[in-house]
């Protein structure tokens, strides 16, 4: 598919000009005047869990979204028309579903061009498969369960990377916590927890395989239900006997505070400790632990602490978020949004309507390189919508600070252990 290409200048990402060089220099169509004389607004759902348990990180979603579109805005809209968000609260699949359809059936105008969503891999496969039905264009930002993408449909775009590459990139980790531990990779012992929300459950097989695949030792693997905390202790007394040397957690996006507390109260401090979940990048995360969370590793999307060579972007975007909402981003889920909102709404200039077939054609023709979107993604989308240029990192927790250390391209701090 062709390439495209525009002089390299600050066009629509104020603080990823990269994007801008990289994509095609898109023609506004012409604004369509409503009545009153001003450009008819396009609007655009953002369906996230703004409250409940994944609500921090729901909303931490929707600045990002928030700021892509103002952004956007800013640079004459999309197609020459403002853009609207609708914003809507999503907290379980059912009403994920129920909202998607609910947006497809407004009349008129009033009905969204395309969804943006969701955070979770739940709520991503309800809405999407309810927007799919309803004809609706539908675009995941930052749920990463693999089945997402597998299901045939035509109207889904992802620009996050699936679970599988996060997995691949965990367990990077292994050899340099070897290492550091002594050992070699194939003789650490390595301790699987998860919870039973249906996407940590498939990280964990998915994690299980790919340690198969490498030779690795998996010492034991345990589950706990989310909603019954005591069982976590129980979980963790299997991990130990096991002689665990290094803690592996698959936990659904939300707050990993209950896992410490059980490890406290266990008497239990494993040699290493990797989460996988959006809760453990979240500041607040750290504002609750304190330097219990020290050392603590995690595989997730880029984080505002990157090389500045690996994610271009980064910079600037901190900036426009501290702009707007007068703190630090509180986790990299809303660069992942800002990123992707952007590159979604170029799609639709590119594509000069706002017909899906058109839209979609834009985004399968997008070739944008990596280090193009600020978090250091590119784009590149196959049939079935996933975008094959979205990389995981590995961070670590230390004096409050998250910083990334793998791959070393990206790395600002190495990886290091506490003393055992």
């Amino acid at each position: 598919m062709p390439k495209h290409r525009v002089p390299c200048r600050r066009r629509v990402l104020g603080g990823a000009a990269l994007l801008a060089a990289a994509l095609a220099a898109a023609r506004p169509a012409p604004a369509q005047p409503a009545p009153g004389g001003a450009p008819a607004e396009l609007r655009f759902g953002a369906l996230f869990p703004l409250s409940g348990p994944l609500a921090l990180l729901g909303d931490e979603c929707v600045r990002g979204v928030e700021l892509a579109t103002e952004e956007r805005n800013a640079a004459g809209g999309v197609l020459g028309r403002p853009a609207r968000l609708v914003r809507t609260d999503i907290t379980d699949p059912a009403g994920a579903g129920a909202e998607a359809r609910r947006l497809a059936g407004l009349p008129g105008a009033e009905r969204p061009v395309a969804l943006f969503g969701t955070l979770d891999g739940q709520l991503a496969l309800a809405a999407s498969q309810a927007a799919e039905l309803a004809g609706l264009p539908y675009r995941e930002l930052t749920a990463a369960t693999d089945a997402l993408t597998e299901r045939g449909f035509r109207l889904l775009f992802r620009a996050c990377p699936r679970a599988t590459e996060l997995a691949s990139t965990a367990l990077e980790a292994v050899a340099p916590l070897a290492a550091l531990i002594g050992e070699v990779p194939s003789t650490l012992r390595l301790g699987l927890l998860q919870d039973d929300a249906p996407s940590p459950q498939a990280l964990a097989e998915t994690l299980e395989a790919r340690m198969r695949e490498h030779g690795l030792t998996l010492a034991a693997r345990a589950g706990y239900r989310a909603q019954q905390p005591a069982e976590i202790a129980v979980a963790l007394r299997r991990l130990r006997a096991a002689e665990t040397q290094v803690l592996i957690h698959c936990s659904r996006a939300a707050n990993p505070v209950p896992l410490f507390r059980a490890l406290r109260e266990e008497g239990w401090l494993p040699r290493a400790h990797l989460g996988l979940g959006g809760g453990y990048a979240l500041a607040d995360t750290a504002l609750a632990l304190g330097p219990e969370l020290d050392f603590t590793l995690l595989g997730d999307l880029p984080q505002p602490r990157i090389d500045d060579r690996f994610a271009p972007g980064v910079a600037a975007f901190t900036e426009a978020y501290r702009r707007r909402y007068g703190a630090e981003p509180r986790s990299g889920h809303s660069l992942a949004c800002y990123g992707g909102a952007l590159m979604f709404y170029e799609a639709f200039q590119r594509a000069g309507a706002t017909d899906p077939a058109r839209v979609r054609a834009a985004i399968l023709a997008t070739d944008l390189p990596l280090g193009a979107l600020p978090n250091g993604w590119g784009a590149r989308f196959d049939e079935r919508g996933q975008n094959g240029r979205a990389r995981t990192v590995v961070l670590q927790w230390r004096g409050g600070v998250l910083s990334t250390v793998l791959p070393a391209e990206a790395a600002v701090a190495p990886l290091a252990l506490a003393s055992p």
